[in-house]
């Protein structure tokens, strides 16, 4: 059976928090986690001349999903700089003609994000980002899992965290905003 979703996954610890907690999701619903650290993907170009990186194939794979988790740490009110710069690179979708019907396809997609921090809800300016990002593509926005891991990572606090978004990512994505 193949995936109905796929988790983009960046942090600097494949195996911390975050990575905990998107592992606890990605066990209780259909879905891919991709690390994007070993990946190949080069910064925003103007002049498009990172066309040979691993961007374009992973969002072959992104597209081929109903629904997309961006999964990275609370860093500075932002996401960590690998997922930054793959969400800079999605403007590729929309300056290249030859690309811009894949970005179009991005409006057939609900997005979620799972993210970890010191502190008990991810910050305004972190979700607003995600979600204007959302907007701004066309996409749904799902919602976010959020946990707090000020005293590191807590099995027993992520489970009902992780409980909700495998709800989410279960429910029709119209009802799961």
């Amino acid at each position: 059976m193949s995936a109905s979703a796929i988790a983009l996954f960046s942090s600097g610890r494949r195996h911390g928090n975050t990575g905990q907690l998107i592992d606890t999701i990605a066990a209780g619903a259909n879905l891919e986690v991709v690390d994007l650290a070993p990946l190949d993907i080069a910064p925003y170009d103007y002049k498009h001349s990172n066309r040979d990186d691993d961007f374009e194939p992973l969002m072959q794979r992104v597209l081929d999903v109903p629904r997309i988790v961006f999964a990275t740490p609370v860093y500075w009110y932002g996401p960590n700089g690998p997922m930054k710069i793959f969400l800079d690179r999605v403007c590729d979708l929309l300056d290249l003609p030859e690309l811009k019907p894949q970005g179009r396809r991005l409006r057939e997609k609900t997005a979620y994000v799972v993210s970890t921090s010191i502190y008990p809800d991810a910050p305004e300016p972190f979700v607003e980002m995600f979600r204007d990002t959302f907007e701004y593509l066309g996409m749904r926005y799902g919602g976010i899992a959020h946990l707090d891991c000020g005293d590191g990572y807590d099995a027993d606090a992520a489970a009902p965290v992780a409980a909700e978004m495998v709800e989410r990512l279960a429910a029709p994505p119209e009802n799961s905003e």
